[in-house]
């Protein structure tokens, strides 16, 4: 199945390396507010050419959402398909209901990879997709294309996905960036756990802060989640000051 032409607002670093993936079966065009290249088979446009486009795919930051959401809904097309690519789908699939016109179908999508994670290829990852406002046979069209660039594709609940991410996802984020905070460092005596350890961080560090403070604060789960791992730290030190030698 052919993706048709797709449409990409936001040329971050998650949203070229979308574009570039998607360019593969299908027509894509981009507008990035800040000034960016264009991905290898992607066409640079301005943001009125972009909003007529049948298909938009919003890579924007969580924090973001509202605004552009805002700025744009007005001026789409008739029959339109908005998905947004949030790490969260909760908070963004509500704005969008809410905020976008009757008319426009709306698809809330997670791809749980990124140029990091991806970088070799996408082939077996997560691709979550929430319904939100699309009929049975253009949503299993979706399902199908996704399937096709041989993504391991989810349909669930926006409130079970962002559950279950802040327990997976989450998770591994924040303990990415602890690990960071401590500054560790190759050693030639590392274990392979700490090389995996290593590659965490190189996992989760290299996107900006701006997308890890978006993932803990929009998430209603993940307080749960740094309380239980916080107790869990607290639980294993607690551990290990009564252990006692053998007389």
């Amino acid at each position: 199945m052919s993706g048709g032409e797709i449409g990409i607002y936001g040329l971050g670093r998650f949203g070229s390396f979308w574009a570039e993936r998607l360019a593969r079966r299908a027509t894509v065009k981009a507008f990035s507010r800040r000034s960016r290249a264009a991905p290898a088979g992607v066409e640079l446009v301005s943001e009125e050419r972009l909003l007529e486009c049948p298909v938009l795919i919003l890579c924007v930051a969580i924090s973001a959402m509202e605004q552009v959401v805002g700025r744009i809904r007005d001026r789409l097309p008739a029959g339109v398909t908005v998905m947004d690519t949030c790490s969260v789908k909760g908070y963004p699939t509500r704005l969008m209901d809410r905020t976008l016109p009757a008319g426009a179908r709306i698809l809330g999508t997670h791809p749980m990879f990124g140029p990091d994670s991806g970088r070799e290829t996408i082939a077996g990852l997560p691709m979550v997709l929430c319904p939100v406002r699309i009929e049975p046979a253009p949503l299993a069209r979706w399902e199908r294309f996704f399937a096709e660039l041989e993504l391991n594709v989810v349909v669930m609940e926006p409130d079970a996905h962002d559950r279950e991410a802040a327990f997976t996802q989450g998770v591994t984020h924040y303990v990415g960036r602890v690990l960071a905070e401590m500054r560790l460092r190759e050693s030639t005596i590392g274990p392979l756990g700490f090389q995996r350890l290593l590659s965490i961080v190189e996992q989760t560090c290299n996107d900006p802060w701006q997308l890890f403070a978006d993932l803990q604060r929009f998430n209603p789960h993940t307080m749960e989640m740094r309380a239980g791992l916080e107790a869990a730290f607290r639980g294993v030190s607690a551990r290990l000051d009564d252990v006692r030698d053998d007389p």
